[in-house]
């Protein structure tokens, strides 16, 4: 695998394609895409979508230097602090009208996670430290609502003021619990960019206090991540999957193996044994055909996160489980066609080859398949 095979598609099929999903009229990027390449120009607008665009055009502007990156990541900079931050409370509104308009104003942690990592890469490309006190403020905002300080651990959302919520969930299909891996991992993955930009003390005590909440909770004996919790740190459970009473997701094991590896590298300790462990559970989510689970997100980092554990640790079978995954890739997920990912394998498609699943929306992003890009550039560089 080349830095200029991927190089080639981040420059032409993916980042091509959201560039052309800026508005014009209303600011920012439109929010959905759907299957058959219909822009829905009056969707609402999602945190996770705009943290992730800003995140995406930074370092595609930082590692490739092209204008037309960084104009788009302005672009979302400026709707993200026009628009999403909440200038009364603070934190981030977790859903806008197409307008720019609040119609879901509660606070979800792993939204405020990811305006983190947009905001931070974004001074790390640029060197504008004018957006450093917002992502600052949204740290501590974090810390402050979020930590379970009796427990330990973060919780999944609060109201608009910070105060309680019952309904916890990111989405209809996750279990309506207080703590998740999900949140815990894209808390980490933000914390260690800020940290680069930051290197603050208390900002790394904080990262090491959760590297210990995965050790100590999340990660369970088997090596895979457990997924929902309660506040006391049981596993919880749904119907019909079930793995050491709860659910098992491989995709987001590796991904965790690779941004435990970056986080410790950053801020200066040593994880090395847990590193492995869990890449080395997430293997049995592995289909012989080379896809990892059947998403186009669980491929992306499953190529990044056994890319890392190559070179990190050696392993020829290592890099040729990424190459076979990277091979799948190219032929059940990318449109190379119409530009961009389709959500799920092509497999699973419609007659045409084109999925019911968004192009573009609240939860499809340029964040995984761009970082997937961007990451095999500079292991190969």
């Amino acid at each position: 695998m080349e830095s200029l095979e991927f190089r080639n598609v981040l420059t032409t099929n993916i980042l091509p394609y959201w560039l052309r999903l800026q508005d014009k009229e209303n600011g920012g990027f439109y929010g959905q895409v759907l299957a058959d390449e219909t822009v829905v120009r009056n969707a609402n607008r999602g945190a996770i979508l705009y943290g992730r665009i800003l995140w995406t055009f930074s370092a595609a502007y930082r590692v490739l230097g092209n204008q037309e990156y960084l104009e788009a990541a302005v672009n979302a900079k400026n709707y993200i602090l026009e628009h999403f931050i909440d200038k009364q409370f603070g934190g981030v509104y977790w859903e806008l009208d197409y307008l720019g308009h609040p119609v879901n104003d509660r606070k979800q942690f792993y939204a405020l996670g990811f305006t983190i990592y947009g905001l931070t890469e974004y001074i790390r490309a640029t060197g504008d430290t004018s957006v450093l006190q917002t992502a600052i403020d949204l740290y501590r905002y974090t810390e402050t609502h979020a930590w379970d300080n009796e427990k330990g651990g973060y919780v999944e959302a609060t109201q608009r003021d910070g105060s309680p919520i019952n309904d916890f969930r990111l989405s209809e299909k996750d279990v309506n619990a207080p703590k998740s891996q999900n949140t815990h991992l894209h808390i980490l993955e933000p914390y260690t960019n800020l940290y680069r930009v930051w290197p603050n003390e208390e900002l790394r005590q904080s990262i090491i206090r959760m590297i210990a909440v995965f050790k100590n909770h999340i990660v369970q004996p088997s090596g895979h991540l457990g997924l929902f919790f309660d506040y006391n740190w049981n596993v919880l459970q749904r119907s019909g999957l079930s793995a050491e009473g709860g659910l098992v997701s491989c995709g987001h094991d590796i991904e965790f193996s690779w941004l435990l590896d970056e986080a410790c590298e950053v801020i200066g300790v040593n994880e090395d044994e847990l590193v492995l462990r869990v890449a080395m559970a997430a293997k049995e989510g592995l289909q012989p055909n080379g896809l990892m689970e059947g998403t186009w997100w669980e491929q992306c980092e499953t190529i990044i996160g056994y890319t890392n554990i190559y070179h990190r640790f050696g392993g020829e079978e290592h890099k040729t489980i990424a190459e076979r995954c990277w091979e799948a890739t190219q032929q059940h997920f990318i449109d190379h066609e119409h530009g961009e990912w389709w959500e799920y394998a092509r497999r699973q498609a419609t007659g045409d080859g084109r999925q019911a699943a968004d192009k573009a929306g609240f939860w499809k992003c340029p964040y995984h398949n761009s970082r997937l890009c961007l990451q095999l550039i500079s292991y190969n560089s």
